[in-house]
């Protein structure tokens, strides 16, 4: 893709400048800084960007600054996101809603936001070899009185977790290896996210209709779990379908693993019971943001008839509507594209697995099948067709499947990741649901005990 690997290559040379930071750039790392500037110049952005970049390079940046950097590497990841999400759409033959530009607001600068501006700040002149407990901890006041603030609790949330991650880091003069792409991708959101009106309240409707599930998206981390369901809407009105999603986050305690995360998860999103049924759902009014989130409420919700989400992925995914991306979101780690394929030829060399479609090798990304279920690597190796999400990971395009049909003992079976999110009578699964149910019964009777005393 032209100009792709430039936008990378000028994102990279600033992430670099931020490793040993700004309040004493080396002089080989300034053309890191101008390469940024020279990305942006065709755009708004060339003369503040520049400016901030000379600043930098002297060592004397103000705040407002290093907001315009952040700027800049944010719509260089955007400008990414929308050139790889064009080239999706031009293979699948998607049609993707436009957004329409809202005017900005006015928005009255919040002391808070600027605390976590300044610490932001701290951090880009010390660099991530020069953190430090201290510098670190200064974060931890500003998330408490953010927290309280539902308008600026996005900003805390993601303070608190990006400061967890430094404080696990220190001292960073001793790392052996910097995620620094991870950590200046965290840097310039949170810096953003300080700018009053930066973040506008995303817009909300009402979606009235049927939902046909395609696959869930496990993602477990050891303290916290997210099951994200993507789906087909038909609206009531028939207009054309649309791609939505549904999800659910919950806390959890690490010994907590497997088909243990499915008992957290359920109680709180009714439309996974339906994933592991086979079924639709009937929607009445449920609330559903532009960018294409349904706000599940279970009031909204009532069980349909069944629904093969293979026959869903063959005959409506061709033709649905995707909704736009929300700005600060524009990022090419976020993509995440259903898609269905038929037809592969499957090659295995080692651990990697490899979809060839019409010509093109695409590897798939069988670690993010989750344990909890009946879908493996061999069952996918053996498919022959697949639902699944495509992604942009480590400079190109990969597949994370959802869904596959494949042969057992010469029957055409169907093998979905989230198959046991509602339960399961799998032997496999009763095994793993009975050892996370005692797991979750002997945390209860401890947790209770505590709660007494």
């Amino acid at each position: 893709m032209e100009g792709l690997d430039e936008t990378l290559t000028a994102v990279d040379a600033f992430d670099r400048t931020l490793v040993a930071g700004l309040l004493r750039l080396r002089p080989d790392r300034v053309g890191d800084l101008t390469g940024l500037a020279r990305a942006v110049a065709g755009t708004p952005l060339a003369a503040r960007v520049a400016e901030a970049a000379e600043k930098a390079a002297a060592g004397a940046a103000g705040e407002d600054d290093f907001v315009a950097l952040a700027a800049a590497r944010t719509a260089l990841f955007g400008a990414v996101h929308d050139a790889l999400t064009a080239g999706v759409d031009e293979v699948t033959g998607r049609t993707r809603t436009e957004r329409a530009p809202a005017a900005p607001a006015e928005r009255p600068t919040v002391n808070l936001q600027a605390a976590a501006r300044t610490w932001l700040s701290d951090l880009a002149r010390t660099g991530w070899q020069g953190i430090d407990h201290d510098l670190v901890g200064g974060a931890a006041p500003i998330v408490s009185a953010l927290l309280p603030h539902p308008e600026l609790r996005r900003l805390a949330t993601l303070l608190d977790g990006f400061a967890a991650e430094l404080a696990a880091s220190c001292p960073g003069a001793v790392l052996e290896r910097i995620p620094a792409r991870r950590w200046c991708d965290l840097w310039a959101r949170a810096l953003l996210l300080t700018r009053p009106g930066a973040a506008e309240p995303t817009g909300v409707g009402t979606a009235t209709g049927r939902l046909l599930p395609l696959g869930v998206d496990l993602h477990e981390h050891a303290t916290a779990a997210q099951a994200q369901v993507h789906a087909v809407f038909e609206p009531a009105d028939g207009t054309a379908p649309r791609l939505v999603r549904a999800g659910v986050s919950v806390p959890k305690p690490d010994t907590v693993v497997e088909a243990g995360v499915w008992q957290l998860l359920r109680p709180h999103l009714s439309l996974l019971a339906a994933v592991g049924e086979g079924r639709a759902m009937e929607l009445d009014a449920m609330p559903l943001t532009d960018e294409g989130d349904l706000i599940w409420d279970d009031a909204r919700a009532r069980g349909g008839d069944p629904a093969d989400a293979l026959t869903t992925a063959r005959v409506l995914l061709p033709t649905a509507t995707a909704l736009p991306t929300a700005p600060l979101d524009r990022h090419p780690v976020r993509i995440a594209e259903p898609v269905f394929l038929e037809g592969y030829a499957s090659e295995q060399e080692g651990d990697t697995l490899t979809f060839t479609v019409a010509g093109h090798a695409l590897p798939v990304d069988t670690d993010r099948i989750p344990t909890a279920s009946p879908l493996t690597p061999e069952a996918v190796a053996a498919s022959g067709a697949c639902i699944g999400l495509l992604r942009w990971d480590g400079g190109g395009f990969r597949l994370q499947p959802l869904a596959v049909e494949t042969t057992v003992r010469k029957k055409a079976v169907a093998l979905h990741a989230g198959a046991w999110a509602g339960g399961t009578t799998d032997k496999a699964g009763v095994r793993a649901e009975k050892a996370a149910t005692d797991a979750v019964t002997v945390l209860r009777e401890r947790a209770g005990r505590l709660l007494r005393k």
